[in-house]
Protein backbone atom coordinates (compact mmCIF):
# COMPACT_ATOMS: atom_id res chain seq x y z
CA UNK A 1 0.00 0.00 0.00
CA UNK A 2 1.48 3.42 -1.10
CA UNK A 3 1.74 5.98 1.54
CA UNK A 4 0.11 9.36 0.37
CA UNK A 5 3.13 12.31 -0.31
CA UNK A 6 2.93 15.11 1.98
CA UNK A 7 1.74 18.45 0.36
CA UNK A 8 4.09 20.24 -1.46
CA UNK A 9 4.22 23.30 0.55
CA UNK A 10 5.78 26.00 -1.88
CA UNK A 11 5.40 27.35 -5.60
CA UNK A 12 7.31 29.81 -6.57
CA UNK A 13 6.45 31.26 -10.15
CA UNK A 14 9.33 32.97 -12.44
CA UNK A 15 8.15 34.79 -15.13
CA UNK A 16 10.79 35.06 -18.15
CA UNK A 17 10.64 37.12 -20.99
CA UNK A 18 14.21 37.76 -22.67
CA UNK A 19 15.91 36.88 -19.77
CA UNK A 20 19.10 35.77 -21.28
CA UNK A 21 21.34 38.62 -19.50
CA UNK A 22 19.93 37.50 -16.08
CA UNK A 23 20.12 33.65 -16.44
CA UNK A 24 23.98 34.08 -17.86
CA UNK A 25 24.49 35.31 -14.76
CA UNK A 26 23.63 32.58 -12.53
CA UNK A 27 20.08 33.62 -10.97
CA UNK A 28 18.24 30.46 -10.96
CA UNK A 29 21.55 28.65 -9.47
CA UNK A 30 21.15 31.41 -6.29
CA UNK A 31 17.23 30.17 -6.12
CA UNK A 32 18.26 26.98 -6.49
CA UNK A 33 21.16 26.99 -3.74
CA UNK A 34 18.96 28.55 -1.14
CA UNK A 35 16.14 26.61 -1.83
CA UNK A 36 17.82 23.35 -1.32
CA UNK A 37 18.94 24.17 2.27
CA UNK A 38 14.89 24.53 3.30
CA UNK A 39 13.40 22.13 5.16
CA UNK A 40 9.72 22.43 3.75
CA UNK A 41 9.29 20.92 0.13
CA UNK A 42 9.29 23.40 -2.58
CA UNK A 43 8.89 23.83 -6.60
CA UNK A 44 9.96 26.26 -9.15
CA UNK A 45 7.70 26.87 -12.16
CA UNK A 46 9.78 29.20 -15.02
CA UNK A 47 6.94 30.21 -17.09
CA UNK A 48 8.37 31.37 -20.26
CA UNK A 49 6.39 34.29 -22.22
CA UNK A 50 7.76 33.52 -25.92
CA UNK A 51 11.07 34.61 -25.39
CA UNK A 52 12.70 35.60 -28.75
CA UNK A 53 16.57 35.30 -27.07
CA UNK A 54 17.82 32.14 -25.39
CA UNK A 55 16.24 32.78 -22.18
CA UNK A 56 14.12 29.45 -23.01
CA UNK A 57 16.92 27.18 -23.95
CA UNK A 58 19.00 27.97 -20.94
CA UNK A 59 16.25 28.14 -18.35
CA UNK A 60 15.16 24.11 -20.09
CA UNK A 61 18.90 23.16 -19.91
CA UNK A 62 19.10 24.27 -16.10
CA UNK A 63 15.66 22.43 -15.20
CA UNK A 64 17.52 18.43 -16.87
CA UNK A 65 19.66 18.79 -14.12
CA UNK A 66 17.13 19.99 -11.05
CA UNK A 67 14.40 18.11 -10.85
CA UNK A 68 12.25 20.18 -8.63
CA UNK A 69 12.62 22.93 -11.36
CA UNK A 70 10.17 22.99 -14.34
CA UNK A 71 9.70 24.93 -17.57
CA UNK A 72 6.70 26.24 -18.94
CA UNK A 73 6.75 27.39 -22.71
CA UNK A 74 4.12 29.82 -23.26
CA UNK A 75 3.41 32.05 -26.61
CA UNK A 76 3.46 35.74 -25.84
CA UNK A 77 1.37 37.48 -23.41
CA UNK A 78 3.12 39.66 -21.10
CA UNK A 79 3.81 38.90 -17.75
CA UNK A 80 0.32 38.48 -16.17
CA UNK A 81 -0.41 35.94 -18.58
CA UNK A 82 3.21 34.31 -18.13
CA UNK A 83 2.62 34.68 -14.04
CA UNK A 84 -1.26 33.25 -14.77
CA UNK A 85 0.13 29.87 -16.69
CA UNK A 86 2.62 28.74 -13.85
CA UNK A 87 -0.07 29.52 -11.25
CA UNK A 88 -2.50 27.35 -12.73
CA UNK A 89 0.43 24.16 -12.74
CA UNK A 90 1.00 25.54 -9.08
CA UNK A 91 0.86 22.50 -6.63
CA UNK A 92 1.83 24.33 -3.32
CA UNK A 93 0.05 25.17 -0.20
CA UNK A 94 1.56 28.80 -1.08
CA UNK A 95 2.59 30.13 -4.38
CA UNK A 96 5.26 33.08 -4.56
CA UNK A 97 5.80 34.92 -8.02
CA UNK A 98 8.72 36.35 -8.25
CA UNK A 99 11.26 38.33 -10.71
CA UNK A 100 13.49 36.52 -12.67
CA UNK A 101 16.23 39.41 -11.86
CA UNK A 102 16.47 38.70 -8.36
CA UNK A 103 15.90 42.49 -7.40
CA UNK A 104 14.15 40.84 -4.50
CA UNK A 105 16.75 37.84 -3.82
CA UNK A 106 14.87 34.59 -3.45
CA UNK A 107 15.93 34.63 0.60
CA UNK A 108 13.26 37.27 1.11
CA UNK A 109 10.77 34.66 1.16
CA UNK A 110 11.44 33.87 4.83
CA UNK A 111 9.93 37.29 5.68
CA UNK A 112 6.76 36.73 4.04
CA UNK A 113 6.31 32.93 4.85
CA UNK A 114 5.41 33.54 8.52
CA UNK A 115 2.61 35.81 8.28
CA UNK A 116 0.44 32.96 6.76
CA UNK A 117 1.10 30.85 10.31
CA UNK A 118 -0.92 34.53 11.22
CA UNK A 119 -3.99 33.61 9.13
CA UNK A 120 -2.84 36.46 6.64
CA UNK A 121 -4.10 35.26 3.15
CA UNK A 122 -1.63 37.80 0.76
CA UNK A 123 1.98 38.53 1.73
CA UNK A 124 3.51 41.06 -0.51
CA UNK A 125 7.38 41.89 -0.57
CA UNK A 126 7.85 45.66 -0.22
CA UNK A 127 10.26 48.00 -1.58
CA UNK A 128 8.83 50.89 1.11
CA UNK A 129 9.70 54.12 0.48
CA UNK A 130 13.46 53.86 -1.18
CA UNK A 131 14.15 52.38 -4.85
CA UNK A 132 18.06 51.12 -4.46
CA UNK A 133 20.08 51.77 -7.53
CA UNK A 134 16.39 52.48 -9.91
CA UNK A 135 17.02 54.99 -12.17
CA UNK A 136 15.46 58.84 -11.47
CA UNK A 137 13.00 58.31 -14.00
CA UNK A 138 11.76 55.20 -12.68
CA UNK A 139 11.66 56.89 -9.22
CA UNK A 140 9.51 59.51 -10.98
CA UNK A 141 6.82 56.93 -12.27
CA UNK A 142 6.83 55.19 -9.43
CA UNK A 143 5.52 58.47 -7.53
CA UNK A 144 3.34 59.34 -9.87
CA UNK A 145 1.67 55.58 -9.95
CA UNK A 146 1.74 55.76 -6.32
CA UNK A 147 -0.12 58.74 -5.41
CA UNK A 148 -2.91 58.07 -8.38
CA UNK A 149 -3.35 54.63 -7.12
CA UNK A 150 -3.46 56.06 -3.30
CA UNK A 151 -6.30 58.79 -4.39
CA UNK A 152 -8.84 56.11 -6.28
CA UNK A 153 -7.53 52.22 -4.85
CA UNK A 154 -5.44 50.96 -2.16
CA UNK A 155 -4.87 54.25 -0.02
CA UNK A 156 -3.65 51.66 2.94
CA UNK A 157 -0.89 49.97 0.70
CA UNK A 158 2.74 51.71 0.07
CA UNK A 159 4.16 49.42 -2.71
CA UNK A 160 2.03 47.58 -5.21
CA UNK A 161 4.72 47.14 -7.51
CA UNK A 162 7.54 45.36 -5.74
CA UNK A 163 7.14 41.60 -7.96
CA UNK A 164 7.63 39.27 -4.82
CA UNK A 165 4.29 38.33 -3.79
CA UNK A 166 2.63 35.22 -2.00
CA UNK A 167 -1.03 33.84 -1.91
CA UNK A 168 -2.63 31.04 -0.07
CA UNK A 169 -2.13 29.02 -3.87
CA UNK A 170 -6.42 28.60 -3.54
CA UNK A 171 -7.09 32.15 -3.27
CA UNK A 172 -4.42 33.18 -6.63
CA UNK A 173 -6.11 30.92 -8.60
CA UNK A 174 -9.61 31.92 -7.85
CA UNK A 175 -8.00 35.71 -8.28
CA UNK A 176 -6.21 35.37 -11.38
CA UNK A 177 -9.11 34.53 -13.74
CA UNK A 178 -11.02 38.01 -12.52
CA UNK A 179 -8.32 39.93 -14.14
CA UNK A 180 -9.53 42.06 -16.49
CA UNK A 181 -6.27 42.19 -18.50
CA UNK A 182 -6.62 38.43 -18.98
CA UNK A 183 -10.64 38.01 -20.07
CA UNK A 184 -9.46 38.23 -23.93
CA UNK A 185 -5.67 36.87 -24.83
CA UNK A 186 -3.81 39.68 -26.37
CA UNK A 187 -0.13 40.45 -25.93
CA UNK A 188 0.07 41.95 -22.70
CA UNK A 189 2.35 45.57 -23.17
CA UNK A 190 2.37 48.71 -21.06
CA UNK A 191 0.06 49.13 -18.55
CA UNK A 192 -1.23 45.71 -18.99
CA UNK A 193 2.32 44.49 -17.43
CA UNK A 194 2.72 47.27 -15.04
CA UNK A 195 -0.62 47.61 -13.54
CA UNK A 196 -1.98 44.23 -13.09
CA UNK A 197 -0.61 43.81 -9.58
CA UNK A 198 -2.95 46.73 -8.72
CA UNK A 199 -5.88 44.93 -9.96
CA UNK A 200 -4.86 41.82 -8.30
CA UNK A 201 -5.12 43.08 -4.93
CA UNK A 202 -7.71 45.39 -5.22
CA UNK A 203 -10.06 42.40 -5.99
CA UNK A 204 -7.90 40.61 -2.87
CA UNK A 205 -9.07 43.49 -0.49
CA UNK A 206 -12.78 43.39 -2.17
CA UNK A 207 -13.10 39.70 -1.52
CA UNK A 208 -12.28 40.36 2.13
CA UNK A 209 -8.92 38.67 2.14
CA UNK A 210 -6.32 39.11 4.62
CA UNK A 211 -3.03 41.45 3.43
CA UNK A 212 -0.11 42.73 5.14
CA UNK A 213 3.07 44.16 3.33
CA UNK A 214 6.57 43.02 4.75
CA UNK A 215 9.53 45.36 4.13
CA UNK A 216 11.67 43.65 1.59
CA UNK A 217 15.45 43.84 0.80
CA UNK A 218 15.54 45.19 -3.30
CA UNK A 219 18.16 46.38 -5.79
CA UNK A 220 17.58 46.85 -9.19
CA UNK A 221 19.02 44.41 -10.85
CA UNK A 222 17.49 43.75 -14.05
CA UNK A 223 20.17 43.68 -16.67
CA UNK A 224 17.86 41.89 -19.55
CA UNK A 225 17.21 43.38 -23.04
CA UNK A 226 13.77 44.03 -24.68
CA UNK A 227 12.21 45.62 -21.60
CA UNK A 228 12.83 49.68 -22.39
CA UNK A 229 9.56 51.89 -21.92
CA UNK A 230 8.52 54.97 -22.53
CA UNK A 231 8.22 57.21 -19.02
CA UNK A 232 5.78 59.64 -20.34
CA UNK A 233 3.59 56.69 -22.34
CA UNK A 234 3.65 54.36 -19.36
CA UNK A 235 2.74 56.83 -16.32
CA UNK A 236 -0.08 58.37 -18.17
CA UNK A 237 -1.41 54.26 -19.27
CA UNK A 238 -0.77 53.49 -16.11
CA UNK A 239 -2.98 55.70 -14.48
CA UNK A 240 -5.35 55.02 -16.92
CA UNK A 241 -5.53 51.71 -15.65
CA UNK A 242 -5.85 52.93 -12.08
CA UNK A 243 -9.04 54.78 -13.28
CA UNK A 244 -10.37 51.55 -15.50
CA UNK A 245 -10.12 49.44 -11.80
CA UNK A 246 -12.13 51.93 -10.42
CA UNK A 247 -14.77 51.83 -13.07
CA UNK A 248 -14.99 48.40 -13.49
CA UNK A 249 -16.03 47.96 -9.76
CA UNK A 250 -18.65 50.57 -10.38
CA UNK A 251 -20.06 48.54 -12.99
CA UNK A 252 -19.95 45.83 -10.85
CA UNK A 253 -17.90 43.37 -12.79
CA UNK A 254 -15.78 41.97 -9.87
CA UNK A 255 -19.08 40.96 -8.58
Amino acid sequence: MKKNKAPLFLSIVIPCYNEEANLKRGVLRQVYDYLKKQKYSWEVIISDDGSIDKSREMAENFTKGHPNFKLLKNQHGGKPYAVWQGIKKAKGEIVLFADMDQSTPINQVERLLPFFNKNYDVVIGSRGWKRKGAPFYRQIAGWIFSNGRKLFLLPNIVDTQCGFKAFKTTIAKELFPKLSVLKDFKQATGWRVTAFDVELLFLAQKKGYKIIEVLTKWRDEDIATGKNKSFIKESRQMLEQIINVRKNDWQGRYE
